[in-house]
């Protein structure tokens, strides 16, 4: 699994290393329709990244390894909306909830590794202005969660005991450094780290 902010190189990355065993980010087509909250809303949600998941699983299963363009758990994303004053407590609340139920019903789990790209939001700028191909028109919003999404793998690197590299390695990962992660489905270990993050 691939993350980081918006221009940090990612997509750069996954076309040289990645292309033939690759899950885009994707979005549903009537996103834009959607409340911003509500039950409802967290479920859509969840059930979109569920089935991004399954498409990780089906291609990990034809050719051995997926690599994600973000985490398909995607729960990163609302809980540092949420830190940073743009979504509510309630609404990581019921994302929350519908994620677990999710784990457990082996819909949605942890990855096996995750490469998280840092950078520099100056470098950041740099490249977004280099690149006129892609429109970036929430840039400044992920500058503003690169802490959070920092604070947010650094804790799932502690509940996991690892399997998070902080860079995007020029020799892209092979099984000797990904092999499946025995708590992918573990929902007991994604309560213990969700609880690690509002502490």
């Amino acid at each position: 699994m691939v993350e980081g902010i918006s221009a940090a190189g990612k997509t750069t990355w996954r076309r040289k290393h990645a292309s033939d065993r690759l899950v885009p980010e994707t979005f549903p087509d009537d996103r834009h329709m959607q409340p911003t909250v509500g039950r409802e809303t967290a479920r859509y949600w969840t059930n979109w990244n569920a089935k991004r998941w399954n498409d990780a699983i089906a291609l990990e299963q034809s050719h051995d390894q997926a690599v994600c363009d973000t985490d398909p758990l995607k729960l990163h994303f609302l809980w540092s909306l949420w830190q940073i004053g743009e979504a509510p407590r309630s609404q990581w609340q019921l994302q929350l909830a519908e994620s677990e139920q999710a784990i457990a019903e082996r819909r949605l789990g942890f990855a096996d590794l995750y490469l998280v790209k840092l950078i520099d939001p100056d470098v950041a700028r740099q490249q977004r202005d280099n690149d006129a191909m892609r429109p970036r028109d929430r840039f400044d919003l992920h500058v503003r969660l690169q802490p959070s999404l920092v604070r947010w793998y650094q804790t799932l690197e502690a509940a996991l005991g690892g399997r998070v590299e902080w860079s995007l390695p020029k020799v892209p990962p092979y099984h000797d450094r990904c092999a499946q992660n025995p708590f992918r489905f573990d929902v007991q270990k994604f309560r213990e780290f969700t609880a690690a993050l509002v502490v």
